[in-house]
């Protein structure tokens, strides 16, 4: 007798391999680029299983660049518990965040869900992850540091997020200049007590 995977789980597999797949093929190459034909041979994965999982290849798209925000941004937590003060936490967060590999893509993706009304939950979701984790770290970073931030610390993260993504879709849109143009880290409320 033998055991066979439960269709449930071998479909969350399936439709991980998928993404997983997408968010190598998108960021080597760019959507654009890359067909679901070739994203499906590569996941191992039929056509028709990224319509069903993902409604789209944009929808695909975006599920991948923003998983690959999400993924991204937890080296900023990494990053923040080695500073020992608020400026050089400050500091070491805005760099990091604004050289996080996943933000033009990221950015791409919320522009593409822009104009596909059905893709802006999808956003909402993701977005609505990125801030929670993000207020869930800074609440028990300052909890353990015995730090404070000057606005109410869901503010503070989704100020934080907007002006990372804001500043980087300036950069993507052509306009020279250096991350160190933008001051980030002065954006950033955190204090000693």
């Amino acid at each position: 007798m033998s055991i066979t995977e439960p269709a449930r789980a071998r479909g969350r597999r399936t439709r991980a391999r998928i993404l997983q797949c997408a968010a190598e093929l998108f960021a080597a190459r760019g959507p654009a680029a890359v067909s679901v034909a070739e994203i499906a041979r590569a996941a191992q994965a039929y056509p028709h299983q990224i319509t069903y999982y993902f409604g789209s290849k944009d929808g695909l798209f975006v599920h991948a660049a923003l998983s690959t925000l999400l993924r991204d941004a937890a080296r900023l937590e990494a990053v923040g518990m080695h500073r020992r003060d608020p400026d050089g936490f400050r500091a070491a967060v805005a760099r990091t965040a604004l050289a996080l590999p996943a933000l033009p893509g990221a950015i791409q993706a919320m522009s593409v869900a822009r104009l596909r009304p059905e893709l802006q939950p999808v956003v909402q979701t993701y977005l609505a992850v990125l801030f929670r984790r993000a207020e869930t770290y800074l609440v028990a970073l300052l909890d353990r540091r015995g730090w404070t931030v000057e606005r109410p610390p869901p503010v503070e993260v989704r100020t934080f997020w907007s002006a990372v993504l804001g500043a980087r879709l300036i950069s993507e849109s052509g306009y020279g200049g250096r991350s160190s143009d933008v001051d980030l880290a002065g954006l950033l409320t955190i204090r000693a007590r």
